[in-house]
């Protein structure tokens, strides 16, 4: 391989950073999912009779309407066979309550009757989907989701906790609870009819809840304490949300969590045009949304904070200086945004001080671990001695902090979770929604745990000496697939987790030839794409198992090529392979530029993160060049 054409790729990719950097130091590109966002906030804004938020609406319908397939249905991703029920029933409801798009129209009579041979509404299996039927109407609320509110004064310790599930799955919840239970449906004259989608007039969705009979008949066992018992939860309930409103006025930063807030506030009471609470949880909606003059789209959060740490993570990988004004002002900006604020976390690390950073840009009460490591990484220059006097004392104390909160948030199995401590999730039994285990548990994960470990190793000089190192080690060893593989959460899929494991591994000291290593590079290598490049579907995702793309993405290849170069001293004709395709990939910006290679809910969520082909192509072409510079092929 040339390595001057790798120098040159590298060069125009760090300029156009340099120009994309916004003025506070951030990178703001948008973190992009399919069409769910978008037709739940015009499904509230009409359900709210919201006039002023016309022109968006518009948009809003813009870009659903633009992603119909020719059959009528919506899909998740490119190669999604035929398309999803869900997605498909959600883009018909909102294309119709938009007012732009009659029911009469070629687009919606194709999209019923897809809905309909697919078995009707009542086949829909998307907890959120459920939910925003039931909030406006449309269906009664399906047994499974009556959680009783009564759950909401249970103590962390009790049999049946809701801090039990992760945080994410909580503050999607609690609305729930509070509007299932009363039966809430805000539905106007306006509304639109959807019972002919209910095929043979079947309302109720399709699910099985056998714990929470139990449940409320242990609640109606004690009846003169009934009534005050459920006022005094939905209390709670209103408590929870509002504790957890975040500066902008979203709930913990997520939009699908804060429009299920606006309708249970209903609910409880809030006038829906005059209530600031609602107010201004709208403009934090509003806020969250990327959009140009025809189309919007409503983003689940921000990723600005995990942008813009792994964006200067990258650049100083491929050289740029600390002393670059790029690279300082991205500090600038992430430094302040280490949380202070105790947040659910602490429950299970109630001795450790906050230290963590989110992943949006307005998050003060939700750390994760990856976005953590990420900030700390993107710092750590200004935190040694001879780092800048001005930042040195900030990056210093930042680094103390962080490291700390991510030494004591590892799960007694060894590895991390994502946000919390993993509890022993009982009440996970209530739930048997689709992909409930990776929804409503925050479990460690490979691919997160194996980026510590490269954190450790790479940054703080750790090894698998390290009594917690070794056991976070073991436990990623322990998890391998018998094909040598490693399935990976937050990454489509396998070739991410297995990228991300046993390059952690190699940093704290794993040798090259261990067993382990050597499985995960040979079944990476098996997987390469006749045009040298890598490609996996999300459908590995839902299915558990690898399934091929069938054509090459820039993430994913640079994720392989991550692998391979640090296992060769050499580079090997596999690896020169991939980088050119990598490079080739980069200029055709075909479907596979816009492939959503980051997992969000299994068979529900998936994201293109716009700042996927900067940083993992040039952390490859970094790392190719500083291993292989001047290095002889094999």
């Amino acid at each position: 391989m040339d390595e001057r054409i790798i120098r040159s790729e590298t060069a125009a990719m760090v300029n156009r950073l340099v120009q994309l950097q916004q003025a506070d130091g951030s990178w703001r590109l948008c973190f992009e999912t399919g069409t769910m966002t978008d037709a739940y906030l015009i499904i509230l804004l009409r359900a709210l009779r919201r006039e002023d938020a016309e022109p968006l609406i518009r948009k809003l319908t813009e870009r659903i309407a633009g992603a119909q397939e020719e059959n009528g249905a919506w899909k998740l991703y490119y190669d999604e066979p035929e398309g999803n029920l869900d997605a498909t029933a959600e883009a018909y409801y909102a294309l119709l309550y938009s007012g732009y798009v009659s029911s009469e129209s070629p687009r919606l009579k194709r999209a019923r009757q897809f809905i309909v041979s697919r078995g009707g509404l009542s086949k829909v299996r998307a907890m959120l989907t459920q939910a925003m039927l039931a909030a406006t109407g449309q269906s009664p609320w399906p047994d499974m989701l009556k959680v009783p509110v009564e759950l909401l004064l249970a103590p962390p310790w009790f049999l049946f906790s809701i801090y039990d599930l992760s945080g994410h799955a909580r503050v999607h919840l609690v609305p729930v609870m509070i509007m299932a239970g009363t039966g809430f449906g805000l539905r106007h004259e306006q509304s639109p009819d959807l019972s002919d989608l209910y095929v043979g007039g079947k309302q109720p969705f399709e699910s099985h809840a056998s714990w929470l009979p139990v449940l409320h008949k242990l609640l109606e066992a004690v009846p003169p304490l009934h009534f005050p018992i459920h006022q005094a939860s939905l209390a709670a309930a209103e408590r929870f949300m509002l504790d957890r409103i975040e500066p902008d006025g979203t709930l913990l930063t997520y939009s699908t969590a804060t429009m299920l807030m606006i309708f249970s506030l209903i609910c409880l009471g809030y006038d829906a045009k005059t209530s600031p609470v609602i107010n201004k949880a709208i403009g934090g909606l509003f806020s969250l949304l990327c959009q140009d003059e025809r189309k919007a789209h409503l983003q689940v959060s921000t990723s600005t904070v995990w942008d813009t740490a792994m964006l200067s993570c990258a650049l100083q990988q491929a050289g740029v200086s600390a002393a670059h004004p790029v690279v300082r002002k991205a500090a600038e900006y992430l430094l302040p945004r280490q949380q202070t604020r105790y947040g659910d976390w602490a429950l299970r690390a109630p001795h450790t001080p906050p230290g963590g950073w989110g992943f949006s840009d307005i998050s003060t009460l939700y750390p994760d671990l990856d976005d953590t490591t990420a900030a700390l990484r993107a710092t750590r220059a200004y935190s040694g001695q001879g780092g800048d006097s001005l930042l040195q004392p900030k990056a210093e104390q930042a680094w103390h902090k962080g490291t700390r909160w991510v030494r004591s948030m590892q799960n007694d199995n060894g590895g991390w979770p994502s946000f919390e401590r993993e509890p022993h999730p009982q009440l996970l039994q209530l739930f048997q929604f689709d992909s409930a285990e990776d929804i409503a548990v925050d479990a460690s994960t490979t691919d997160l745990s194996g980026r510590t470990l490269q954190f450790w190793g790479d940054e703080a000089g750790l090894t698998h000496s390290e009594p917690f190192i070794r056991k976070a080690a073991d436990w990623l060893l322990s998890q391998q697939r018998p094909d040598g593989s490693w399935f990976g959460r937050w990454g489509i899929c396998y070739i991410h987790g297995s990228s991300a494991v046993a390059t952690g591994l190699l940093a704290v000291g794993l040798p090259a030839d261990h067993a382990a290593i050597r499985r995960a590079a040979g079944w990476v290598e098996s997987v390469q794409n006749e045009d040298g490049g890598w490609g996996e579907s999300c459908r590995s995702d839902k299915v558990k198992r690898y399934v091929p793309l069938g054509g090459s993405t820039p993430s994913q290849t640079a994720w392989a090529l991550d692998l391979l170069i640090a296992v060769h001293d050499r580079p090997t004709p596999s690896i020169d392979r991939g980088v050119t395709r990598l490079i080739e990939l980069l200029h055709r910006r075909d479907w596979r530029f816009s492939y959503p290679t980051g997992g969000g809910l299994p068979g529900s969520v998936y994201v293109n993160y716009h700042s996927n082909n900067y940083i993992w192509p040039l952390l490859t072409f970094s790392r190719y060049l500083r291993r292989y510079g001047g290095v002889a092929p094999e």
